[in-house]
């Protein structure tokens, strides 16, 4: 959190950060505020019915917190043209005063340390249309070919406070999650997180009622509506029998059935990866939406159309692309880095973008071996733009450049090299999902980590890659069987050693900002520079 201080200059002015500037708003919306940091989530019970004829919501969110300090104005978002009508405590209407889509509740009394209380929000209104979902997302109103409602919202980034009232900072997850119940027009299904518990019918309308046990990010919690069919099975995994579940257009079932065989192969090859799929028990699902989709924790959304790659293009150009669905298994691998591991601050959207990103070619790893994987994380280097560094401005809600993804997984292909040992490595990611079991975490907590597990200090690293734009050049020259070399584009003190392959054969190199040599046994006819590395080169 900032100091009291600074936090009262960015409620009085403007900011400008790297070009970008910044709001009382922003900080409302991105910092730990004192309105924030008094409480603990502990769980969410969300009701809410949808209308789709007229695109509106209305219902009740009850929050359940636990006091860490005595406090007694309570942060609550939620976003225009949503309106909070009325909070409710303990039966009594509490005043809530408003800065824009920040509200603050009024207590009757501050609560003692420790002891755990619930406050009831009472909203509607027309939730935003989400113009370019789920980048620019909000609720998507669309129907399928039958002519019937196919609804679902996507707010990462927009916030889930879009539609429903909650504490909108990835910091704080519910510890005991969420009961979820939608209420739909009878002729449809409504799909949650989680566990379905029950359906309720009523004379016009069904309540279904999702339960999720686990620890969830504001914007994982999703509402999908439509005329699903349903089917399942059961993997057999390393924490036992994970129920996987799929709900899909009902004209699209026999065509899902067939497709959706990729789901288990992902869960194989990311509980090898990454270890076990960290919410057994709220089970898995992919569940068809009007949009390409998105990572929403065990209830992951899917619109890629029943092709390969993505919309049936390879990203790579490599090939390798189109040898899987890209949302199947991209989004499934967010189940380990966004909802298992969660940043702190959007301003590391790296840690979940970067990873999942990386997931890709480890799924071709796992299944095509370890050259198609080079191929294809290396064939998304030309995605990469430079345009502004990987990690955002923090306390702002702002993230980083969009390279967070493919800039993101070459500079975890380029770490894979420099550890050298692919079990090693996995063993790294494996005790990232196990040591940060289902909390969120920062950039520098995770960077240490990697530091401390993989023996090599990669401070500058780390600053080179995420909070540069800079990519660093190696200028080198022969001469007869020396080999001369230097970085140049780089961080002060920086000293990656790379490989080069000279006259066909590798060999590891030391460069730093200084010209150094290399003498070789022979004369040196070729030298290249070995392309896992994301570093540009340049003979001179």
């Amino acid at each position: 959190m900032k100091k009291a201080g600074f936090l009262l200059l960015l409620c009085l002015l403007s900011i400008s950060i790297k070009a970008q500037t910044f709001t009382h708003q922003d900080s409302l919306r991105g910092s730990i505020t004192p309105e924030r940091a008094w409480w603990d989530l502990k769980h969410y019970t969300l009701d809410v019915q949808v209308n789709p004829e007229l695109r509106s919501l209305k219902g009740t969110n009850t929050v359940t917190y636990e006091v860490l300090e005595p406090g007694k104005v309570l942060q609550i978002d939620l976003q225009a043209p949503m309106v909070l009508e009325k909070a409710i405590q303990n039966g009594k209407e509490l005043q809530i005063t408003s800065e824009g889509n920040a509200h603050f509740i009024h207590l009757k009394k501050a609560h003692k340390k420790g002891t755990e209380h619930s406050v009831k929000l009472i909203f509607s209104g027309i939730p935003t249309v989400a113009k370019n979902p789920p980048w620019d997302g909000g609720f998507t109103w669309s129907k399928d070919s039958n002519g019937l409602p196919f609804i679902a919202n996507s707010n990462q980034g927009i916030g889930a406070s879009i539609w429903w009232p909650n504490k909108d900072h990835p910091y704080d997850e519910p510890d005991r999650g969420i009961d979820l119940t939608i209420e739909v027009p009878k002729d449809l299904v409504a799909v949650g997180n989680g566990r379905l518990v029950k359906v309720s019918d009523h004379q016009k309308t069904k309540v279904y009622h999702w339960k999720v046990v686990n620890p969830i990010n504001n914007y994982g919690v999703n509402v999908n509506i439509g005329n699903y069919a349903n089917f399942s099975e059961t993997y057999k995994g390393l924490k036992g029998e994970l129920k996987m579940d799929y709900w899909v257009l009902k004209e699209n079932l026999e065509k899902a059935k067939e497709h959706f065989k990729q789901a288990p192969m992902m869960m194989e090859a990311f509980e090898h990866w990454f270890g076990p799929y960290p919410f057994y028990e709220d089970s898995f699902k992919l569940v068809e939406a009007p949009y390409l989709g998105m990572e929403h924790q065990s209830s992951v959304t899917y619109g890629n159309k029943y092709m390969n790659g993505y919309l049936g293009r390879d990203l790579s150009q490599s090939g390798w692309g189109l040898k899987f669905d890209f949302l199947i298994i991209h989004e499934s691998g967010h189940e380990w880095f966004a909802n298992n591991i969660t940043n702190s601050d959007v301003a590391d959207m790296w840690i979940h973008e970067g990873f999942t990103a990386y997931s890709e070619n480890l799924f071709l790893n796992y299944f095509y071996g370890k050259e198609a994987s080079r191929e294809y994380v290396i064939g998304t280097k030309k995605i990469i733009q430079n345009d502004r560094p990987v990690i955002g401005s923090y306390d702002v809600n702002h993230e980083g450049s969009s390279d967070m993804y493919y800039k993101g997984s070459n500079i975890l292909h380029t770490l894979r090299q420099l550890i050298e040992d692919d079990e090693k490595w996995r063993s790294i990611l494996v005790g990232l999902n196990k040591d940060f079991y289902h909390q969120t975490i920062s950039s520098a907590q995770l960077e240490k980590y990697i530091s401390d597990k993989s023996g090599i200090d990669l401070s500058e690293f780390w600053q080179q890659y995420l909070r540069t734009t800079m990519i660093p050049k190696l200028e080198y020259s022969t001469d007869g069987k020396e080999l001369k070399f230097r970085y140049t584009n780089i961080v002060d003190k920086f000293d990656m050693p790379v490989i080069m392959t000279v006259n066909g054969k590798e060999e590891w190199i030391f460069p730093t900002a200084d010209w150094k040599t290399k003498s070789f046994d022979t004369t040196i006819d070729t030298a290249v520079l070995k392309t896992d590395f994301l570093v540009n080169s340049k003979a001179l």
